[in-house]
């Protein structure tokens, strides 16, 4: 298994010939920060110049752009794969082992295989296919866009739900974010 780190200014594997790589996936993963919420991630193979106008890292995107991308993303791509992970499970493990442990979900969870993936940050991961992290890679790799949109949308369509059992706490607006909003929430009613 090859790992390595790449600068945001290295864009070196956007000259391989892709007939040689085969299928490329991005992943990105959001949810590492919050108070509350799973960490979710997710993996696209996006198709050989697949038109996506806006595509953009999905904290640049308004949350409309990211539900009107979502759905494009998902019904045009190869192949894709969402996976989470609690925060009970990070509480054990930690956040390093929760990234690998999700990465790999989402490679299981995708119908069609990779055969190289590149993912955005720069943890060490165990997925067994080839692979390369790349630091801010979801603000220049299109498949790495994909995949930020998916797993920003996915986690956000969690909270909001969240919101509706625990309406206390307001985590349609905040997401579970350490905002001013949800520490004097949280102060208020106490974490149930």
């Amino acid at each position: 298994m090859k790992t390595s780190h790449t600068k945001p200014h290295s864009k070196s594997h956007h000259k391989v010939d892709p007939h040689k790589i085969g299928l490329i996936a991005g992943i990105d993963e959001v949810g590492r920060g919050p108070l509350a919420g799973p960490l979710v991630s997710a993996g696209v193979i996006l198709k050989p110049k697949q038109k996506l106008p806006g595509l953009n890292d999905s904290k640049k995107l308004t949350p409309l752009a990211r539900e009107r991308l979502y759905e494009k993303i998902i019904k045009n791509c190869i192949s894709f794969g969402i996976a989470e992970i609690s925060p009970r499970f990070i509480d054990q493990f930690g956040l390093t082992k929760a990234v690998q442990k999700v990465n790999c979900l989402v490679v299981e969870n995708m119908k069609i295989k990779p055969d190289f993936i590149l993912i955005d940050g720069r943890d060490k991961q165990t997925i067994k296919i080839p692979h390369q992290t790349i630091i801010k890679g979801d603000t220049f790799i299109r498949e790495i866009m994909a995949a930020s949109i998916i797993a920003k949308v996915y986690r956000d369509r969690i909270m909001v739900n969240l919101a509706k059992k625990y309406p206390n706490y307001r985590f349609d607006l905040h997401k579970g974010y350490g905002t001013r909003l949800h520490q004097q929430l949280i102060k208020k009613h106490k974490p149930e």
